[in-house]
């Protein structure tokens, strides 16, 4: 019996001595990790908007043999939708998801709804040379942006707001001016981005002559979202009828264009 009573005692010595052998061991380990950093959170993806021209009762172009622009511009926005969103790095908001009709300015309210810091407007060319092919990007014309300016000042003094400000919280005196400036940042933004389509997709698909160009599309006139309207190629050309056709071909494009949203994030905002 002592000997069981001795190695009883031994026992419990040594599960003591553990114990505060231990402490100090878990005690470091904890404020170990109180002092580790939390995980950083993952960057929200960017929203961008995706606008497939035409629709509903306006099929756009129609080419030789038959196939309207509306229905293009809509298949090559789902496949560019589908590409940005399968990065992570992106969300798509498509202006139309059907066979619909939207008004131009309602294009734009839907984007700016959904937050979006970019908008692509997707169309196919018809010339009337039939011989001329290639893809080119549409920017915002000054003169259009100055008369759009008047307008949408009028529009939005009541109760909008541009580029997060609240305009009705404003001067009267200060909301040409916010917008001016907001409008003068959103042109210069376009036009890196129409640089950058036009040289990621110079590299895998034919471009029109002088591929940038300046015009008064409605579409493109939000003041603080940068825009371009890219018309994909000519549908009055039969080889690039056909090409457009394609979904191999629609899918090389979407690749080229998120090059170009991705060059113009990274190049000018630094993610």
């Amino acid at each position: 019996m002592r000997d069981i009573a001795v190695a009883r005692r031994a026992l419990l010595a040594l599960a003591v001595a553990f114990g505060w052998l231990a402490w100090p061991l878990a005690a470091a380990l904890a404020g170990a990790a109180e002092r580790r950093p939390a995980p950083r959170a993952a960057k929200r993806p960017r929203v961008v908007a995706v606008d497939p021209g035409h629709g509903g009762g306006d099929p756009g172009a129609i080419s030789p043999h038959g196939y309207y622009e509306k229905h293009i511009t809509l298949a090559a926005a789902r496949e560019l939708a589908r590409q940005l969103d399968a990065t992570g790095r992106y969300r798509a908001v498509l202006t139309r998801r059907g066979d619909a009709l939207i008004p131009l300015r309602g294009r734009i309210a839907r984007a700016r709804a959904a937050h979006a810091e970019l908008l692509l407007s997707l169309h196919a060319d018809a010339l009337p040379d039939p011989a001329q092919r290639g893809l080119s990007v549409y920017t915002l014309s000054e003169r259009a942006s100055d008369r759009e300016t008047a307008a949408l000042a009028a529009r939005e003094n009541r109760d909008g707001s541009v580029a997060g400000v609240p305009l009705a919280r404003q001067l009267r005196e200060v909301r040409p001016v916010l917008l001016d400036m907001a409008r003068r940042q959103t042109n210069n933004q376009s036009l890196l981005l129409a640089r950058a389509i036009v040289e990621e997709l110079g590299r895998s698909v034919p471009l029109l002559e002088k591929p940038h160009r300046a015009a008064g599309f409605v579409v493109l006139t939000a003041p603080d979202m940068p825009s371009a309207l890219v018309e994909l190629g000519c549908l009055s050309n039969l080889a690039e009828e056909r090409l457009l056709a394609q979904p191999a071909y629609r899918r090389r494009l979407a690749q080229g264009l998120v090059r170009a949203v991705d060059d113009f994030f990274a190049r000018h905002f630094g993610v």
